[in-house]
Order: C-alpha cells, then sequence, then structure tokens
C-alpha cells in the first residue's frame, strides 16, 4: 500500500541475505530489470548511492545496512514502452536533446535529478510520478538553473506540471535517459507505475 498522509513509512529491519548492494541509480535500475525480464521477485535493494538514496535519506553507511538500525521502506517503480519495447526505472526518466534549447520531459520518481531538485514534490511511494515538460526559451532557462538546487524552479508557466499514474507522451525523436544511462531516440512513451513494487533498505 502506497503512503498516506501522516502515516509512518517503512519498518527496521537489515537488509536480509539475498539482498544487493547498489550505489547508483543505474545499478537499482539493473537489478530491477534483470528482475523483471526473468519474471522473478525484484531482490530488496540496500542504497548506497544515487538519487533515489539521497530521495529516501540514505546515509552511505553500508555497515548501517546491515544493522537492527536499517529501515525497510516500499518504493514505486516507473515501467515505460519506449516505442514498444519494455523498461524499467528507479529514479527517473529524462526525454531530451540538451539542457538548454528543445523540449524536455522528465517522470520522476525520485526527488533530486543530480544536484537539482527537479521534483520537491515527489515521494517514491506515493503511487505516482511527477512529470515536467520543459518548453522555456534559453534565458529562462538560465534564470531557473540557478533556483534549481532548492526546488523553487516550480511553479513556472513555461514547465507543465502534472501527477500521473499512467501516460502515454510524444517525444519526437528526443533522446531517452533512464536512472542517468542513455537509452537512445524514441518516438513515443507510454509510462505507467508500479506501485510498491520494490523494498529498499536505508
Amino acid at each position: 500500500m502506497t503512503i498516506e498522509k501522516g502515516q509512518a513509512w517503512g519498518s527496521p529491519g537489515a537488509l536480509p541475505a539475498h539482498g544487493v548492494i547498489v550505489r547508483s541509480d543505474a545499478q537499482a535500475r539493473a537489478v530491477v530489470e534483470r528482475a523483471r525480464r526473468a519474471n522473478e521477485p525484484i531482490p530488496p535493494l540496500g542504497l548506497l548511492g544515487g538519487d533515489l538514496c539521497r530521495t529516501v535519506g540514505g546515509t552511505g553507511d553500508e555497515a548501517r545496512l546491515h544493522s537492527d538500525d536499517a529501515v525497510h521502506l516500499p518504493v514505486d517503480i516507473g515501467a515505460v514502452l519506449v516505442d514498444g519495447r519494455l523498461h524499467w526505472f528507479v529514479a527517473h526518466l529524462v526525454a531530451r536533446k540538451g539542457w538548454w534549447r528543445g523540449r524536455i520531459y522528465t517522470a520522476m520518481n525520485a526527488e533530486f535529478l543530480g544536484h537539482w531538485d527537479v521534483a520537491p514534490r515527489s515521494h517514491p511511494n506515493d503511487g505516482v510520478l511527477d512529470t515536467f515538460e520543459v518548453t522555456m526559451p534559453f534565458g529562462e532557462r538560465l534564470k531557473a538553473r540557478g533556483r534549481l538546487a532548492t526546488g523553487t524552479h516550480v511553479p513556472h508557466e513555461g514547465i507543465k506540471e502534472r501527477r500521473v499514474r499512467a501516460v502515454q507522451v510524444d517525444v519526437a525523436g528526443l533522446d531517452v535517459w533512464l536512472d542517468g544511462e542513455r537509452i537512445g531516440p524514441a518516438r513515443t512513451l507510454s509510462l505507467r507505475v508500479e506501485p510498491d513494487a520494490l523494498t529498499c533498505v536505508v
């Protein structure tokens, strides 16, 4: 069950023996994709780095993962058909040609994208993806960049925000990146959230 306002999130306990320690969002995505393609349960992930780790308050302390101080958190994942081929992501999808010109489309499960607080309202267990479509001109992007670190770039008339469980998007040949890894150019995306699909330990 996804988190509700005022509800406690997570439960204490060390990373189990079959858990997998990951140090980046890309490593986490690789574990998720292997399990999904093999039609097997996704093992619990011990998070030591990446934007999802930062979002859920991970400390990067490996010893903690093996102690009773660790916390198990139910987390959503994103699933996306990229021109008909199915992929998954744990933190974010980005479709773009560049950062400073042209359209940018992002779907955030995590709050952060590198040093940027892209989705300040995003929670990785709220059952939705936070999407942002950027169409602002170059000068406005420069101004927004200065506010990205603190999440104060939104609201903005040049940034269209939506919170979705599922959505189809025409990305018109933009390059698609999942958890920091380039997948390649695409025409269409069909996105959906998979609630409570993953257990993360921090």
